[in-house]
């Protein structure tokens, strides 16, 4: 039963307790800001209060695939579009198959999301509001993304939102999923996040997030995957908003010849506190993953990057492959970055690398050379720096979007050296 999972997840955090700089996993991330904050739980009616015209600048422009939009973690049935889906695919509101068909959540919802360990988890699952329960049947395979709008109103209070998602791909199945986070204002919330995706056996899925929340907000997301075999996994992970954020990407092979691919790009300026946490578990042999993880900071921001990768015992021929960049825009802007290989196979090729600097002035000089202005020069380096990134996004509207947002940042002087 739902209740009795909510009820266990609520005794496991009160258990845990927030975490704090003592814990390694939490080290270089001071929560404390979340803790001392008094959020309250968001009304449901707020959801009347956002209109198809605060939505629109947020859209994949020409995508004509389902659309799912929640406001402050409650689902929009009116600004949503799921007409038209193909035999075999099924895109839900979970709270409301919860309701109706709480056992065909059972078996999966909370099995890849461990509150055991994890506070905000055990958080989230005590009380998760709403979120997707996409469906996708064996065989089918999907032409247009499937896109998750989770949206944010400014609210006169500080408010938590605990949006779900359980993501279900059957075998040889192929999908796409777009989850975006806007915040629409400029005030205070938390949105703790945590998605589930299923994977089945030669089934191809893409999974991409993007979170650009409110300048004063807080995002804490958990993404969690388990790849059956011959499965093929993509997850790119964009981060440009919020003031304290936390994505943690999980990925793990319970079979044989399966490949995963994580992708990951921060920015980050003033205040910012941006802390990414991958794990790739090699579980089963003959699997590959790779994984590029890039931020660039200015003015005062902090990144994190901490990213695991565990080979097993009876994981043999695993090929595993880890690099984290980071471009540093100021002399205050700062990055912890600890790339981790726990190997415990023999017959394995495993590669890990982190690099950190500013930007190349040889490179600088060149553009200059060529007439392009010291501003012009460094800013054109550093949107190359990040669409190396969002290059390796196969959802070309999402692409699109993502290149406009960057330039706009650049043209706005938030994330750009300004030197002459």
């Amino acid at each position: 039963m739902l209740h009795g999972m909510r009820r266990a997840a609520l005794e496991r955090f009160v258990d845990l307790g927030f975490p704090t700089t003592r814990d390694e996993e939490w080290r270089f991330t001071n929560i404390a800001p979340i803790a001392r904050t008094p959020f309250v739980l968001p009304a449901p009616e707020s959801v009347t209060r956002v209109t198809k015209a605060d939505i629109t600048p947020h859209l994949l422009a020409g995508a004509h695939g389902p659309r799912m939009v929640f406001v402050n973690g409650f689902w929009a049935p009116l600004l949503s579009s799921i007409d038209g889906l193909p035999a075999g695919v099924r895109v839900e509101s979970l709270a409301v198959v919860g309701r109706h068909r709480e056992a065909e959540l059972l078996p999966h919802l909370g099995r890849l999301a461990p509150v055991d360990t994890n506070a905000f988890t055990a958080l989230q699952t005590a009380f998760f509001q709403d979120g997707v329960f996409l469906t996708v049947a064996d065989g089918i395979e999907m032409e247009e993304p499937v896109h998750l709008l989770f949206l944010s109103s400014e609210e006169p209070m500080p408010f938590a939102a605990f949006p779900r998602n359980l993501i279900i791909a059957g075998e040889r199945s192929r999908v796409a999923v777009v989850e975006s986070h806007i915040g629409l204002g400029s005030g205070v919330y938390m949105t703790n996040m945590v998605t589930e995706v299923l994977v089945g056996v030669g089934a191809v899925v893409e999974h991409d997030k993007l979170q650009n929340e409110s300048s004063r907000a807080f995002h804490i997301g958990s993404t969690h995957i388990r790849q059956g075999e011959k499965s093929h996994v993509t997850s790119n992970a964009i981060s440009l908003g919020g003031l304290l954020v936390r994505n943690n990407v999980t990925a793990v092979f319970s079979a044989e010849h399966a490949e995963t691919t994580l992708n990951g790009l921060s920015l980050g300026t003033d205040e910012q506190v941006i802390d990414n946490h991958t794990t790739i578990d090699h579980a089963a042999p003959h699997c590959s993953s790779h994984e590029v993880y890039k931020s660039i900071l200015d003015g005062n921001a902090r990144g994190v990057f901490n990213g695991k990768i565990f080979v097993r015992k009876d994981a043999q021929k695993t090929d595993a492959r880890q690099t984290n960049r980071t471009l540093l825009l100021s002399d205050d802007a700062t990055i912890d970055t600890k790339p981790q290989l726990e190997i415990f196979a023999d017959d394995v090729k495993c590669t890990h690398g982190a690099t950190i600097g500013q930007l190349d002035e040889d490179q600088v000089f060149y553009l200059r050379a060529r007439g392009i202005d010291g501003v012009a020069a460094r800013d054109i380096l550093t949107f190359a720096f990040a669409a190396d990134v969002v290059e390796r996004i196969h959802v070309q509207t999402l692409r699109d979007q993502l290149n406009t947002l960057l330039q706009k940042r650049l043209g706005q002087g938030r994330i750009t050296t300004l030197r002459p």
